[in-house]
């Protein structure tokens, strides 16, 4: 077993804060993840829909004659 030390322990962290630091990345690059506007609309979408603001993909699609 390694001796624990304060400085593999700070080695250790630097690496764990590069990781993290990479994934934050790739994550705000990711289409996975909602922009503050994107979420707001998303949530009025939602809010909309549970009021009955809402028509059908049918409906809409008729309604534009396609």
């Amino acid at each position: 077993m390694e001796n624990i030390t304060l400085e593999t322990i700070h080695k250790d962290l630097e690496y764990l804060k590069k990781i993290v630091e990479e994934m934050r990345e790739k994550m705000i690059d990711s289409d996975h993840f909602l922009t503050y506007e994107e979420e707001e609309r998303l949530n009025r979408g939602i809010e909309e829909f549970r009021e009955g603001n809402t028509i059908s993909h049918e409906e809409l699609k008729k309604e534009l004659g396609l």
